[in-house]
């Protein structure tokens, strides 16, 4: 009895070896044939782990899928998640619209050697995937190799080369008016999140705004029970008959609140004089779990070159009245917008009913 099941297990193992290597065999033939050039995976939530990107001018960036279902840039920051939709999409849709002709190859190949992004995908995969991919077996990684190039002459597809293929090919989105080479960015700050915090009032703790050039507007708005109250900060004492819409306002503005985008290049004058100064305004938010964010604000010069544009350079002025600067967690530098923030960065004498205040300009 003992020898007849023995049998039926090695039977078993063998075939389903046999199995195996016919399905390895058949996806390799098939790989070579294959006219699409997607990455399956990347159409699947959280099979894709990890990407890397680099260029030849030894521009890196990484990707990495954490365990809170967020990717993050570099191992350290995190990533927009729009973007990386459209990258996944980008990988998942992508088709090829035609091989590069004999008399091209060489020419293209040239190209992509000289200048081209090369993508890695690495993504989790089974063996064996059968009946509709219901039985799987055998998961490992896998990592597709993707060399990105310059676009068609017509704009609407970009050339592409894959490793294992013997020759590059021209890839589109079908339906998609545009080439793909704009989606393939090696710049990390490209890729980061401009989230500044993200929090609905029922998970927030504290506001606190320090205004160093007026100590006594100073303030914060703190949880109590299931309300708020208004405190001054210089001298410490509470206010008592304070605007609550006003207030009510202002929590409200933690949803979504989002930096235009990073200060790349603070030209030298506003670093020797805008930053060697105190900032304009300290924002400090806290959230019911402990955690905070800081923003300080400093005033930002207009570009001299905007005068060009202006028909009457009597109206010129030295501040610029759309953007300032704002130091986030003492980390980066970035710009906002005095839209977004005019009914954040108002003086505690706003809250108790005065009218709004530009002191911040």
């Amino acid at each position: 009895m003992k020898s007849k099941k023995s049998i039926i297990i090695v039977s078993l193992i063998v075939l389903l070896g046999v199995a195996t290597l016919l399905v390895v065999m058949l996806r390799g033939r098939n790989h070579t044939f294959k006219q699409d050039f997607q990455v399956e995976a990347a159409a699947y939530p959280g099979a894709v782990t990890k990407i890397f990107m680099a260029d030849k001018e030894n521009h890196k960036v990484l990707f990495t899928y954490g365990p809170d279902s967020l990717w993050y840039v570099d191992d350290g920051y995190v990533a927009s998640q729009k973007m990386m939709d459209l990258l996944l999409e980008t990988l998942a849709e992508m088709r090829i619209r035609n091989y590069v002709n004999n008399a091209a190859v060489e020419n293209v190949n040239r190209l992509l050697a000289a200048k081209s992004v090369k993508v890695e995908v690495y993504y989790k995969d089974y063996l064996i995937k059968w009946f509709g991919g219901k039985f799987r077996l055998f998961k490992h990684e896998k990592c597709d190799v993707i060399y990105v190039g310059h676009d068609t002459q017509d704009m609407m597809a970009t050339y592409m080369y894959r490793e294992g293929d013997k020759t590059p090919c021209v890839v589109h989105i079908p339906g998609f008016r545009g080439c793909l080479s704009p989606r393939f960015v090696v710049d990390p700050l490209a890729w980061r999140s401009h989230s500044i915090v993200d929090l609905p009032v029922t998970e927030i703790a504290k506001v606190e705004l320090e205004i160093p050039s007026m100590p006594k507007e100073s303030f914060s708005v703190e949880r109590e029970g299931d309300g708020f109250v208004l405190n001054l900060l210089h001298p410490a004492m509470r206010v008592d008959g304070f605007d609550t819409a006003r207030v009510a306002q202002l929590l409200s503005s933690f949803v979504n609140l989002n930096f235009d985008e990073f200060a790349k290049a603070v030209p030298k004058v506003e670093l020797d004089t805008t930053f060697a100064r105190a900032p304009r305004t300290i924002l400090r938010v806290v959230d019911t779990k402990g955690n905070s964010h800081e923003l300080k604000t400093y005033l930002k010069y207009t570009n001299p070159d905007d005068m060009k544009a202006m028909p009457d350079t009597t109206m010129y002025e030295i501040f610029d009245l759309n953007r300032l600067y704002a130091v986030l967690d003492s980390k980066d530098t970035v710009l906002i917008q005095y839209y977004i923030f005019d009914n954040i960065l108002q003086p505690a004498s706003f809250f108790r009913g005065r009218e709004k205040s530009f002191f911040a300009r």
